[in-house]
């Protein structure tokens, strides 16, 4: 198991002085990068091999989200490396040793020459070191738009600059973040749910779509022909007046 002590961030506070969503992604997401470069298998590794791991989607559970200036321990571990497929689990903790969320993920090992798939190599799935997966469901497949129910359609956003990754992607992050600004500002996110399905690059634009129903608030980031680049689903619920922060 990976282990970074860490303390929350002035910057990476919401309205009501707790993490926000996008913050929490990118810790777990810096986690395991920093594991990676720590095991001589990070970025310059892969750019020299032309490969890359891309992110398949998240399963992420959350309890409660930490606040300002909260010491907290991030950690993260993979599960399984099976054919192209990387399973990787993590979790966030407050100082007590509480937890406070937890995620499953499932990642996608890319030969960039070729543009597609290719087997995890042995050398650098031996590298890692193995830990027992949570018990949590896989991120989903085929998410979409709930079905009969309203949907809004949002104004087109043009890719910028700094939604990319060092693979002149859209970084994983940034599909949450900008899905997350849909959400109402009273709403406590409990889950979040992630499906990756086409990456964006320069030039694209996100035409945003975004549903509700009982189960949660669903964001389709679609091109202009309706295809979605990535589908994110927050369930939680709209917090009462009196409890607000």
């Amino acid at each position: 198991m990976y282990i970074r002590q860490e303390r929350v961030r002035y910057s990476e506070m919401n309205a009501g002085g707790v993490m926000t969503v996008p913050a929490l992604l990118n810790y777990y997401q810096d986690c395991c990068s920093f594991q990676s470069e720590d095991l001589g298998v990070g970025v310059a590794y892969l750019r020299e091999h032309h490969q890359a791991w891309v992110l398949a989607g998240w399963n992420i559970e959350i309890d409660r989200m930490p606040s300002d200036m909260e010491p907290i321990e991030v950690a993260t571990w993979p599960y399984e490396f099976k054919g192209f497929y990387g399973y990787r689990n993590f979790t966030m903790k407050d100082a007590d040793g509480k937890l406070l969320s937890r995620a499953n993920s499932c990642w996608i090992y890319m030969d960039l020459d070729r543009g597609r798939p290719c087997r995890v190599p042995e050398d650098v799935a031996r590298i890692y070191a193995y830990n027992e997966p949570l018990d949590m469901e896989l991120p989903p497949r085929r998410m979409a738009l709930p079905e009969g129910g309203m949907i809004d359609e949002m104004p087109e956003i043009p890719v910028q600059s700094h939604h990319l990754d060092t693979n002149h992607h859209v970084n994983n992050g940034q599909y949450v973040a900008i899905a997350s600004e849909y959400l109402p500002e009273d709403f406590v996110v409990k889950r979040i749910l992630v499906e990756y399905k086409k990456a964006a690059v320069p030039g694209d634009i996100f035409c945003p779509r975004v549903a509700a129903d009982p189960s949660g608030i669903t964001v389709s980031l679609d091109n202009r022909d309706r295809v979605p680049y990535a589908v994110v689903k927050f369930a939680g619920a709209v917090l009462p007046e009196k409890e607000m922060v």
